[in-house]
């Protein structure tokens, strides 16, 4: 089998594990070029409100008050110094002027290396139009051909570049021709690329970068131009050049104050950037105390997971009594915090108008039971259907407050409390399996005999730590406990919803066990608050084990030194469920089946700009995986059939589904048990196909995947969503791994034999620390 290159990733590096397309925009800026600059980045925003990539900004004598003037624009600026050596190195006689020098200069985009795909921009563009088709770019390097000077030739003010590019090996040819002066300059700043790359680039449509030249004679901007480029001497901030009013007008429209700037791009339609929302947004709420605006910027904040700014935000402005919505996304914010009270307090006042009160009953019903007031809870979610009785999220909450729990029926002394995500009824199969496959770990029984159960989302209050330390130990896992925003609370900034002061008063022996740190690539751990809990848990923690060796370098990194050795090795206890499951027999027979998980949760963070890349090439994929069995769709969650609507819909290929989401734990292990391949892009339609004994093909858009594969010594057995050949690489590792399906099973049993090894010490371990 061939060797994935993510085996050359360092083990916590979520960008190179996840392969996701890092994208940047790229210009050169002087102090003459600036205000065409920051025109630019105004129409970028506003022509493109959903975009906010990085945007590198070449300079060498910028001024600090500029720079501020450019930060003021955009959130995601990274400054760079051109190389000035480059310049002297390639000057030609006496072209010692600015177009020359930024031709030289933009000559250093070749030279950044931080990113995947760099698309450049000229200072004297304008950006009218939606930029998506370059940003789903992914091959070669690509221009619009000159206008004036034949097709074999490009006009370098808008090149989309990728990474084979943007490589030493390229900027040796460019520093050879530079050099050697074995190039024309092309009215002045495309020479040197045009000599390299004689012809071989990607011809973009010309509306990408429309020069100004083909409206002489004060012609009409076309409507469908994307990017309109003021080549020539003459530029709409110095004045204009006579026969081009029209466009110069088009200009114009995006020469703005920041604050008639912030203003419009608030007022945007479509989907706004949580980023540029909040980068435009506050300044506009401090200036102005409008409250609409503070409600949207305190929205971007609550999806970025950065609920106190958002608590914030809302606070420093007066939101009248009948404004609903601020309300409703305040009492949100504030409950995501855990000031419960105040939060109640907005949501009441919210449930006054019609169009928010099903998502305010929603909320207060939501908190009832996380304080364990099954009552309201229900009372709460009842009103909200009322309401609205399409609401989904009303519903769900009156199903789970209307639930009877389970009767304990042994007594305390002889039982484990369990902290854990006990997943409802239609949620995500993987995470309704997973408590019970921890209890296995620990014995047969898996009953309220042997276990008291904690749920990890309803606070810990005095009761429930009267009821723990009842117990004789306390069992924490499993699954990505270690996330921000399944369930936000502010006592522990993960999702066990626990107050320092209760867990300090824990007097029995706890064990973490098989806990993942579950953040995605492009996500992160704001506060503080995580971080002082994380340490008061594992000091407190008798036994600390987490289910892959990337989350234990995430949270060493997040520790004292004097905790690292704590911190080990307990592999998730679905990868070993042959060793658990009493009485496991292997099927004798396997269907003729391919099974296909796709996941769409987070899905921005999943598949940045490449979604429509990655349906294309499962289409390819199930197509010519049909050769080799019947593929269907495994869907863990309602969210999952998303794939075979689209692949439906946009390529015309049918795929069954399975809805694994109905499943009993039983079921779910038996459909695993007996398929020949299972290729997922869940942690756990990875983890329990694997532990069931299936093989496996992980379809990467998570670190968590590249972490558990590595564990197994077995990383080709993962292929990024992003990869350039994902459908080519899918085929050929099914074909490999289904050609001598009896090997590659008992390859899946040896791997597995490691970790329950591990599994199998540790079990020692927890014997003596929790007295069985």
């Amino acid at each position: 089998m061939t060797t994935n290159t993510l085996t050359a990733a360092p083990v916590t590096d979520a960008a190179a594990l996840t392969g996701k397309r890092r994208i940047a925009f790229a210009s050169y800026v002087d102090e003459n070029y600036l205000p065409g600059f920051l025109t630019l980045l105004r129409s970028l925003a506003l022509s493109n409100p959903s975009v906010c990539e990085d945007f590198v900004v070449l300079y060498d004598d910028l001024r600090p008050g500029s720079i501020a003037k450019i930060r003021a624009l955009h959130p995601r600026i990274v400054l760079q110094r051109v190389n000035d050596t480059h310049y002297d190195a390639y000057k030609k006689g006496d072209q010692d002027n600015y177009l020359v020098r930024k031709a030289y200069f933009i000559l250093d985009v070749f030279r950044i290396r931080e990113y995947d795909t760099v698309i450049t921009l000229d200072t004297d563009m304008v950006v009218l139009g939606d930029l998506r088709e370059l940003l789903e770019l992914r091959e070669g390097l690509a221009a619009v051909p000159q206008f004036f000077y034949g097709q074999h030739k490009l006009n370098s003010g808008l090149l989309v570049i990728q990474r084979e590019y943007l490589s030493d090996a390229f900027c040796a040819k460019l520093d050879q021709c530079g050099r050697s002066g074995d190039y024309e300059l092309d009215k002045h700043d495309q020479g040197i690329l045009n000599a390299v790359l004689d012809g071989d680039f990607v011809r973009l449509d010309p509306r990408y970068n429309f020069v100004k030249r083909r409206l002489s004679g004060d012609l009409p901007v076309p409507d469908d131009t994307a990017i309109l480029h003021f080549t020539g001497r003459h530029k709409p901030w110095q004045g204009g050049e006579a026969g081009y009013s029209q466009a110069e007008d088009k200009w114009r429209e995006y020469e703005l104050s920041d604050a008639a700037f912030q203003a419009a791009y608030l007022e945007s339609s479509g989907g706004l950037h949580h980023d540029l929302v909040v980068h435009f947004g506050t300044p506009h709420v401090q200036r102005t105390g409008d409250v609409e605006v503070a409600r949207k910027v305190a929205a971007a904040h609550i999806a970025n997971g950065d609920y106190q700014d958002a608590v914030d935000i809302l606070e420093s402005v007066r939101i009248p009594l009948d404004e609903a919505w601020p309300h409703e996304v305040l009492g949100h914010a504030l409950m995501s915090v855990s000031r419960y009270e105040e939060a109640k307090a907005r949501l009441l006042l919210a449930t006054a108008a019609p169009n928010r009160a099903a998502t305010a009953y929603a909320r207060l019903a939501q908190m009832a039971w996380v304080h364990g007031d099954t009552t309201e809870a229900l009372r709460y979610a009842t009103a909200g259907i009322t309401v609205d009785p399409t609401h989904r999220p009303s519903r769900l909450w009156a199903q789970r407050a209307a639930a009877v729990p389970s009767q304990e029926r042994g007594s305390a002394e002889d039982q484990l409390a369990h902290v854990a995500f006990y997943m409802d009824r239609q949620g995500n199969a993987g995470d309704k399996l997973l408590p019970e496959t921890v209890r296995l770990a620990f014995g047969p029984d898996t009953t309220s005999r042997r276990w008291h159960s904690v749920h990890a989302h309803r606070l810990f209050d005095e009761a429930a730590l009267e009821r723990v330390n009842a117990r004789r130990g306390l069992v924490i896992g499993g699954g990505g406990l270690f996330i921000p925003d399944t369930m936000p609370n502010g006592n522990s900034a993960w999702q066990w919803n626990v107050p320092d002061a209760l867990l300090n008063r824990i007097d029995v022996p706890i064990a973490v066990f098989a806990v993942g740190f579950n953040a995605f690539d492009g996500q992160s751990y704001r506060a503080n608050r995580f971080r002082e809990s994380l340490l008061q848990l594992v000091e407190r923690s008798a036994f600390f084990g987490l289910r892959n060796h990337g989350s234990i370098e995430k949270v060493r990194a997040m520790l004292p030194a004097r905790l690292h050795d704590k911190v080990r090795f307990q592999p998730c206890p679905t990868t070993v469920m042959r060793q658990l499951v009493a009485g496991w027999q292997d099927p004798a027979e396997r269907d003729d089946t391919i099974l296909i998980n796709a996941a769409y949760d987070r899905a921005g963070l999943r598949f940045g700009h490449d979604y429509a890349y990655f349906l294309a090439q499962m289409a390819e994929a199930v197509r010519d995986l049909g050769k080799l069995a019947e593929v269907k769709c495994v869907a863990h969650s309602l969210d999952d059939e998303k794939i075979a609507f689209d692949l439906r819909r946009e390529h015309g290929i049918s795929m069954p589904v399975i809805p694994m989401y109905d499943f009993e734990n039983d079921e779910i292990r038996d459909l695993y048990a007996r398929t020949k391949l299972v290729i997922g892009m869940r942690g756990h339609a990875g983890m329990i196909p694997f532990g069931v004994g299936t093989p496996i093909i992980s379809l990467i858009s998570h670190p968590k995947m590249a972490y558990f594969l590595r564990d197994i010594g077995r990383p080709e057995w993962g292929v990024s969503v992003h990869d350039r050949h994902l459908a080519a690489r899918l085929v050929e590792r099914a074909k490999d791994l289904l050609a001598d399906h009896t090997k590659t099973v008992a390859d899946v049993h040896g791997r597995q034999q490691e970790l329950w090894k591990v599994t199998e010490a540790n079990a020692a371990d927890l014997r003596v620390i929790l007295g069985s």
